[in-house]
């Protein structure tokens, strides 16, 4: 169904796939036909068609877990009005997860930024974030920067990018977002999908097929071929706002009469216009995907990429589920007490859940597509659960017209307003040991309500709506939607826009510098961090070998989430579910710095400092995790600015997991070491590592150094790397935060 081509092709006419480079113009000439780098060259402020890119972006969007950390940012670096679109919905901290008024007092703040700074302001349960951004601001031809990981909306013409609130801040402040040119990947479908399938199939496979062997890692996905007429915008958008999950850096469709159609259906014609590769465009590699062999898929804990067809977990239950308890063990040890393999009944895989939510699965089509299934059934008095929450107003008000919310409703299934929570835990929790099947984004460990430590762990697998509504018919019993026979004769999707012009409050270009922030008692402001010294010491907090570590392991979500505008607060529960002892090491080692910089040196920084030869006045003592891989998953930045909050000065790993937590790290003043793949690191949290030279070093733009390693059996060497860096980054850096880097231009 999915062929990985690992070489260059270029694509004619958009039409014709040639193999063989005779007679073609060179690659780097080619790629500049793409659809992708036509938007990202156009976005240039340098004009130069180099190898390193500054881009500015034509609008922002944020939720409420990230634009309060966000604006105070801006505010403290200098903000005045916010330069271009902003939206900010209120989709992620809509429930109080954790009690008191710290949630709605965050909504307040929001509306009464969008006033004073020129914003726009969604209300409470209006829409989740990527559908107001597809319905209100997308654009053909234009960017959109979010700080949240699933901004992508390459299906409607709009490139979308999903980075940590620092890159929003740089360009509030009239910075930019500084890559290296990328590859770009030709994703060409073909075929037409069977009924039954979903875009989550598709989604799911292309993230099997992709993401472990980092295909697409930091590049575009361009999606082309015969099979893209073939999908309703629902299904693409379906397939889009999953991309995040193979790690590439955003994606990119061509665009036609569908896409014309959803611009004319939300009064914004003059917003569409067609994407087309040039005549000649070049791709650095290829995926090829035959949609009509696709089948119904689940992913398994704890990744979308542990997936296999429901058929295939269905034929062998046992041996499969035992696997994933397998890799709970590991993963968690003696804290749970996983069992899967007992939700095999009659050779039949059980669920206990259905949820249908959020950017991925509340879309109108997949509603009627469950509710078609459901009609005249019944989702059953037992211990199976289902609910839908439709992705928007204009949705839920679309489908309660239809009769889709009505044939949902009497086939047992619970509609929630629109929000985000079922897919990172402050919603729809499942009970201890029990099987979620949801139409989310992600099921990663300590996502979705886990807590391994207190013993609890919620077990998520990600299907299509179709398919759970299926499940949901068969009494929870798994099952492919394309075993079963049903017809959708609902009326199309029809966007109303009453909703959002009564409600939204659209500020932008309407700044007003008199009105007042109105803050809660939960907002604090960044506690000071401080510039890089001569040299640096640094403990090791955390080690940590798994081969992936996510951002939901760094800082949990769920209940933590209401924390998210109270840095030190928040800072309590970094690598919680992880490293336990985490928070309570760095905050020692931050104490002691605090100490040295009284001049009160502590005799364990003596020591240290003394088997190398190295002076404390001018050598920084900071905490530094290690981990294999990190940050996988979610953008937020809280992951790299809740290690700094606690005086961590640097991360070291073999790579990072995606280039926004990479960037997080480095706009939050922590600096993103890395080391070889035959390095092995087998030191323990207690070891230190000495950096001499190391501001000298990234200020004459060095990209390693030679390091030292003090555990309590004698030195070692360490080689560490610090490649990739801008001026700007290396600036930030010895500045010791974002923050710190525009204040020191103020002066």
């Amino acid at each position: 169904m999915i062929e990985l081509i690992n070489k260059g092709v270029y694509l004619l006419d958009g039409e014709k796939i040639v193999m063989n480079a005779e007679n073609m113009p060179s690659a780097d000439e080619a790629r500049e036909n793409t659809i992708a780098y036509g938007i990202l060259r156009s976005h240039e402020v340098d004009g130069n068609k180099g190898k390193k890119m500054r881009i500015k972006f034509d609008a922002l969007i944020s939720h409420d877990i990230t634009y309060v950390g966000i604006i105070q940012t801006a505010r403290a670096s200098g903000l005045q009005k916010f330069p271009l679109p902003y939206g900010m919905t209120n989709c992620h901290n809509s429930l109080c997860a954790v009690g008191g008024t710290i949630n709605e007092d965050d909504h307040v703040f929001g509306l009464s930024a969008a006033k004073k700074y020129g914003g726009i302001f969604v209300p409470t349960n209006q829409a989740v974030i990527h559908q107001y951004a597809r319905e209100a601001m997308a654009k053909c031809g234009n960017m959109i920067l979010g700080s949240d990981s699933h901004t992508r909306y390459g299906s409607l013409g709009n490139m979308g990018v999903g980075e940590g609130g620092g890159e929003l801040v740089k360009q509030l402040l009239e910075n930019t977002w500084d890559i290296n040119a990328p590859e770009v990947v030709l994703v060409w479908l073909e075929g037409e999908p069977r009924k039954g399938v979903g875009p989550h199939d598709v989604a799911i496979s292309l993230v099997k097929a992709t993401f472990e062997n980092g295909f697409v890692k930091n590049k575009v996905l361009e999606f082309a071929g015969p099979g893209v007429k073939n999908l309703p915008i629902d299904f693409r958008n379906g397939i889009e706002v999953m991309t995040t999950e193979t790690t590439c850096l955003t994606s990119i469709w061509v665009t036609d009469e569908e896409v014309h159609s959803y611009y004319k259906m939300h009064g914004r014609e003059q917003d569409y216009k067609e994407l087309r590769p040039g005549k000649v465009a070049y791709y650095d590699s290829m995926i090829k995907i035959d949609l009509s062999k696709q089948e119904c898929m689940i992913a398994l804990p704890y990744h979308p990429s542990n997936a296999y067809t429901i058929h295939e977990l269905q034929a062998n239950p046992e041996k499969i589920l035992r696997e994933v308890e397998e890799d709970s063990k590991k993963r968690f040890g003696d804290k749970i007490q996983i069992d899967l393999v007992s939700k095999v009944k009659d050779g039949k895989v059980m669920a206990d859940q259905g949820i249908i939510a959020g950017c991925a699965g509340g879309t109108y089509d997949n509603l009627a597509a469950a509710a078609a299934i459901l009609k005249d059934k019944s989702t059953g008095n037992g211990y199976f659960t289902a609910s839908a929450y439709p992705q928007s107003i204009p949705v839920y008000l679309a489908a309660t017209r239809s009769h889709i919310a009505e044939d949902l409703l009497e086939a047992g299934v619970a509609i929630k307003p629109a929000f985000c929570g079922p897919c990172f835990g402050a919603g729809d929790v499942p009970s201890n040991n029990g099987l979620s099947i949801r139409h989310t984004t992600r099921n990663f460990p300590n996502r979705e309500g886990s807590k391994p430590k207190d013993g609890q762990i919620s077990l998520v697998a990600l299907m299509d709506a179709r398919s759970i509504a299926a499940t949901a018919a068969n009494g929870g019993v798994i099952t492919a939607a394309t075993d079963i026979d049903y017809d959708v004769n609902y009326a199309g999707y029809q966007f109303d826009p009453k909703v959002y012009e009564k409600r939204v409050y659209n500020g932008y270009g309407k700044a007003d510098p008199t009105a007042e922030l109105r803050y809660g008692p939960n907002i604090k402001d960044w506690p000071k961090m401080y510039a890089m010294e001569e040299n640096m010491l640094l403990e090791l907090a955390a080690v940590i070998h798994d081969p992936v570590t996510t951002t939901d392991e760094l800082i949990p979500s769920g209940e933590t989430s209401s924390y998210r505008s109270n840095p030190l607060k928040l800072s309590e529960f970094a690598l919680s579910r992880r490293v336990p002892e985490y928070v309570g090491l760095s905050k020692r080692i931050q104490s002691e710095d605090l100490e040295r910089r009284k001049g009160n040196v502590p005799q364990n920084v003596k020591d240290a400092l003394a088997k190398v030869g190295a002076d404390a006045k001018n050598t920084s003592f900071g905490s530094c995790v290690f981990a294999n891989k990190p940050g996988d998953g979610s953008a937020r930045e809280q992951a790299a600015s809740c290690q700094k909050v606690l005086g961590g000065d640097a991360n070291i790993c073999y790579e990072y997991a995606t280039k926004r937590y990479r960037s997080n790290c480095i706009n939050w003043g922590i600096m993103p070491f890395t080391i070889s793949p035959d390095t092995p690191f087998d030191y323990n949290p207690g070891d230190f590592v000495f950096v001499k030279g190391i501001r000298q070093a990234v200020l004459d733009c060095k990209e390693e150094i030679d390091a030292k390693v003090i555990t309590k059996d004698g030195v070692k060497d360490i080689h560490l790397f610090f490649q990739n860096l801008t001026q700007d980054e290396r600036t930030i850096l010895t500045e010791g935060c974002l923050m710190n880097y525009y204040a020191s231009q103020k002066k």
